[in-house]
């Protein structure tokens, strides 16, 4: 899909806007253009690209065909930067799905391309008709608007790991299930994939806001100055809940080895209560009431009835030592 936002010198917007009018809307340094390409193929993003805007082919081709960490490049008359966008998906095999926001900035367009649709933009498209600050201050506020609402799809994604980070933990003190661990190496795997995507974004907007680059105006970076501090923020909880999974972890092996500790203290209690029994049992084999003539004393009613009380009283006096020493 292709759109198109243009508004006017004049400040009204193009009601009916289309590819063939980019060339005008290009020509006029006072209007704004806003070309975004959702779900679109590359060959046909290409020709647009190419021949209206004249982009660099590697420009092209990384925006098109390569995936990229973020990272600004300052191709003089424009910027090319990359961006990603954040969701979370438990029903898919990685739990953070990140998804690639492609930018072209000149001194009166800007042009987006993604794979996948993303809820923030579609939100702030929506707006554009609504509110003419979206349209009637520039590129460079464009831009801010578009990384900002990127850089916003983060703390939802931010605030439901810690949601389900709490919500592991207390599985891991009330049911430590191999499920419970399979859940926390899956949300680690997740934070460590928005690490990699918050670092590296936070430095393309630490360029943005502090670099001189032609298309940005010193006026204008103090807009990236503070979607920066927000990435700053974002990559410190990020690393917060890096090392309360890594605590979640270190916490399930814990609970996991003092639960065996249990079940080997109760083995061995049971094992040292019946030894002397085993041992009576062993040495006088229950031979009795045999029938040897004449009869050994050990054989009669009289020895049968001390052994059964030694086999009662003995274990029972060895559990009371037992609790008395708080060995159970």
């Amino acid at each position: 899909m292709i759109r198109m936002a243009y508004r006017r010198s004049d400040g009204s917007l193009d009601p009916d806007p289309r590819v063939e009018r980019i060339p005008a809307a290009l020509a006029d340094p006072s209007g704004l253009l806003w070309l975004d390409f959702v779900e679109e193929p590359a060959d046909a993003c290409e020709r647009i690209l190419s021949d209206l805007f004249h982009f660099h082919p590697l420009a092209i081709d990384d925006a098109l065909r390569e995936t990229h960490v973020p990272k600004v490049d300052d191709w003089g008359t424009y910027l090319y930067l990359v961006l990603h966008a954040t969701k979370l998906d438990p029903a898919a095999d990685e739990l953070l799905q990140s998804i690639e926001l492609d930018l072209f900035v000149g001194p009166n367009y800007v042009v987006t391309h993604r794979d996948k649709s993303i809820a923030p933009l579609e939100a702030l498209w929506q707006s554009c008709a609504k509110d003419d600050r979206i349209l009637g201050r520039g590129a460079a506020r464009l831009l801010y608007h578009i990384v900002d609402e990127t850089v916003g799809s983060h703390l939802p994604v931010v605030d439901d790991l810690d949601e389900e980070m709490d919500r592991v933990e207390e599985r891991i003190l009330s049911t430590p299930e191999p499920a419970v661990l399979s859940q926390v190496l899956r949300i680690k795997r997740a934070l460590l994939h928005l690490r990699r995507i918050v670092a590296p974004q936070r430095e393309t907007l630490n360029r943005l806001a502090r670099d001189q680059l032609s298309v940005i105006e010193a006026g204008q970076r103090v807009y990236f100055r503070d979607v920066y501090d927000h990435l700053v923020r974002l990559h410190d909880l990020t690393e917060g809940l890096r090392d309360l999974a890594a605590g979640a972890l270190d916490t399930y092996l814990s609970v996991v080895n003092n639960r065996m500790n249990e079940v080997m203290k109760t083995l061995t209690t049971i094992a040292t209560l019946f030894m002397p029994i085993s041992f009576l049992t062993g040495f006088f084999g229950m031979n009795f009431f045999s029938a040897s003539n004449p009869p050994a004393p050990w054989t009669g009613r009289v020895m049968l009835g001390v052994v059964c009380c030694v086999t009662v009283v003995v274990p029972t006096v060895m559990f009371l030592w037992l609790r008395r020493r708080r060995w159970i």
